[in-house]
């Protein structure tokens, strides 16, 4: 099954319908499977005087609320339709994050049909149970969170409706960017061992390796967040992709899902070719008269592959020659 991939537009719009655009074509040509936004309400999803993460004050400064900050990157319902109609021209999937039940709501009825749930609500009992509900797809972030808590958040999820074969888990390292020492990419596979589901990745590293070394232990998804230009003003853009990095990493992630291959080992139809070029073949070390006896003295191994296998060494040793061989022979029995 092919690796699904979320190029994470995010809020790295800047409050503009036409850079939105400008990303889902960029996510297109990219070749992601999927372009996602964020969909909010500033004044559901955070009181007035909240405090902006520290990532945040770094790459947007602190003289506005995270409240103020917000409000400028909302998405409207218009906006939504333009969105999903440019995704529509692009052949490419649209998605958003619903960060309030009011936004979710929204998204049913724009017609999504796989919901996205952010690391922040995996401890959102109302809104988990009302995803949940809606017996959709779902890929749920744990960045933040302990093994129990999304063992805790499935169970929510189960209970409202939706079957645990409906949805997959994402690893992740809730800072921006994530330092690698602390990315413990290993816990992806614990959580598919533990829980039983189907996993991925949501990447916050810097650069683009971890992405593809978690396609290559086994993620379903992989999401990464990418931007016109990191140097734009906005929270989220100094941890994202470039245009060109994130053109690299989709392109290294379909070779890795070439080279896992089905896991049977077996000779491939290129290698044929050198088969009997790089095996060997016994051959004779000097001259040797018919009815002469072959030893570990008269023969030996090397290439081409094309006559008698080494393997069958012990077999010839003892046997007598049934014709004369010259030198550097390959020998026949």
């Amino acid at each position: 099954m092919s690796i699904f991939i979320i190029a994470e537009a995010g809020v790295n719009h800047n409050g503009s319908t036409d850079v939105a655009k400008q990303l889902i074509d960029l996510a297109a040509i990219a070749g992601a499977d999927a372009v996602k936004f964020q969909t909010f309400s500033a004044s559901r999803l955070v009181t007035k005087h909240a405090q902006k993460a520290d990532y945040q004050k770094l790459n947007s400064g602190t003289d506005e609320s995270q409240f103020t900050m917000l409000k400028k990157l909302e998405l409207n319902e218009s906006t939504h339709h333009k969105l999903i109609e440019h995704c529509l021209k692009r052949k490419i999937i649209f998605l958003s994050t619903a960060f309030d039940i009011q936004s979710i709501e929204l998204l049913v009825k724009l017609g999504q049909e796989c919901f996205k749930i952010p690391s922040g609500e995996i401890t959102n009992l109302p809104y988990l149970r009302i995803i949940g509900q809606l017996n959709k797809n779902i890929i749920l972030s744990t960045g933040m969170s302990t093994m129990n808590e999304i063992d805790a958040a499935i169970e929510i999820i189960e209970q409202a409706g939706t079957p645990r074969s409906k949805i997959t888990i994402l690893h992740c390292t809730s800072e921006y960017p994530a330092p690698f020492d602390e990315v413990n990419l290993l816990a992806m596979n614990s959580i598919r061992e533990k829980l039983g589901v189907d996993v991925g990745y949501s990447d916050h590293t810097s650069g683009i390796e971890v992405a593809i070394a978690a396609s290559a232990l086994g993620a379903s998804v992989i999401e990464k967040h990418f931007t016109l230009d990191k140097n734009l003003p906005g929270p989220d853009h100094k941890a994202s992709l470039d245009p060109t990095q994130l053109k690299s990493m989709i392109e290294s992630i379909r070779n890795i899902e070439l080279a896992l291959g089905n896991g049977v080992k077996s000779l491939s139809p290129s290698e044929k070719k050198n088969l009997m070029v790089v095996r060997k073949s016994l051959v004779t070390t000097r001259a040797i008269k018919a009815g002469e006896v072959f030893t570990n003295e008269n023969i030996t191994a090397k290439r081409p592959g094309t006559g008698i296998s080494p393997m069958r060494w012990d077999e010839v040793l003892g046997k007598k020659a049934i014709r004369n061989f010259i030198a550097d022979e390959l020998i026949e029995v």
